[in-house]
């Protein structure tokens, strides 16, 4: 197995700096990840260092809480795109959810699915806020509305991916739309156990030691 083809290289920190994520690039396209996943004002930095490559540029949205405005959301996207985005990872509006409001849950998803037009749209549900049931509605819904991935975590929330999460979003979406495992997977036995219960991307910050059999 490619486990390098399922890797979304992740650097989200508040702390990271420029030099952090022209490494990132650089570790990316070394083992030919999927993609760099980086916060907006690094777009145009991650674009330009991955011109050559054929390693993906991820931005976040709405991120970490899920709480921006949908216009907010909207914008941030559109701008990510312009700026060479490749795919827009999205928080959805996990409080919405949470208070029984499916119709602004669904809908902050959907305008930001159109936003981004023909690029991917990952949704990020926050599986640690979720009960299994609610992890299997929220996740028909987005698959619903067009997402093209169901995230399970941002990696900010009270813990990230279980195997589990993995599973109930594969037994409620199918085939429909893929998963994307992120959250705390820092090895390798980690990230194949995600692949096995059915994800199709893994996002981590630990990716170069678990390629290079060191985690």
């Amino acid at each position: 197995m490619n486990l390098a083809g399922y890797i979304d290289h992740t650097l989200l920190k508040a702390q990271a700096v420029a030099k952090d994520v022209d490494r990132l690039c650089k570790e990316a396209e070394h083992h030919k990840f999927a993609a760099v996943c980086v916060n907006p004002v690094y777009v145009e930095r991650a674009v330009h260092k991955l011109k050559r490559s054929d390693v993906k540029v991820a931005t976040v949205v709405g991120f970490p809480l899920g709480a921006s405005c949908t216009i907010t959301k909207i914008r941030q996207t559109t701008e990510a795109i312009q700026q060479g985005a490749d795919e827009i990872d999205m928080v959805m509006s996990i409080g919405q959810f949470l208070d029984g409001d499916m119709k602004y849950t669904a809908r902050d998803i959907r305008e930001v699915i159109l936003a981004a037009g023909h690029v991917p749209v990952k949704v990020i549900i926050e599986t640690c806020y979720l009960s299994p049931r609610q992890i299997s509605a929220v996740a028909k819904l987005a698959c619903d509305e067009g997402a093209a991935f169901v995230k399970t975590s941002t990696g900010f929330g009270t813990r990230g991916a279980s195997v589990e999460d993995v599973r109930l979003i594969k037994e409620a979406v199918g085939d429909r739309c893929r998963i994307k495992a992120s959250g705390g997977i820092k090895t390798n036995d980690e990230a194949m156990a995600m692949i096995e219960a059915g994800a199709a991307r893994i996002g981590t910050s630990s990716g170069v030691q678990i390629v290079e059999g060191k985690a």
